[in-house]
């Protein structure tokens, strides 16, 4: 009996893990296609995944957090703009990262940056929202700054 108990946590814990997964997306144009279905803007996470030490601890304690999930399966489309050291990046997506980086004026990391975007003639316009970094305090203090970009739209 203590076995099948055991099975059936694990495995109700397995699916609370997987119901908290993410999408981030790495391409800009299939995000920007889901942005204009779900009419939610992007979330742009300028980030340096394996080297930049502000980067990591924003991941830890509010993107890879159940209240940051929550929040943005409701808000916005997730997209992941990594400028990694040690991790290899297809050209197009190395392109495409440098190419939002200079777009957006971003100058450190993290940088995470709320946007609308529209497509007309076949040229993206960006709508920046706002931006914001690192904010000590957990979940909750980021995203009351995010919550106020987002009374912008």
């Amino acid at each position: 009996m203590k076995k099948i108990i055991i099975v059936f946590l694990l495995l109700a814990g397995s699916f609370a893990v997987e119901a908290q997964e993410l999408v981030w997306e790495t391409n800009v144009n299939k995000a920007m296609e889901v942005s204009k279905k779900t009419k939610k803007p992007l979330l742009l996470f300028f980030t340096g995944s394996d080297w930049c030490g502000w980067c990591i601890r924003l991941q830890k304690e509010v993107l890879k957090t159940p209240e940051f999930a929550k929040w943005a399966k409701e808000n916005v489309v997730l997209v992941e703009l990594d400028f990694p050291r040690r991790s290899e990046q297809t050209a197009e997506i190395k392109k495409q990262n440098s190419e939002l980086q200079q777009a957006f004026g971003i100058q450190g990391f993290p940088t995470v940056v709320i946007a609308k975007a529209t497509k007309k003639d076949g040229k993206v316009n960006f709508e920046g929202l706002g931006s914001i970094g690192y904010v000590a305090g957990g979940p909750a203090a980021w995203l009351a700054v995010t919550n106020d970009m987002l009374k912008k739209k």
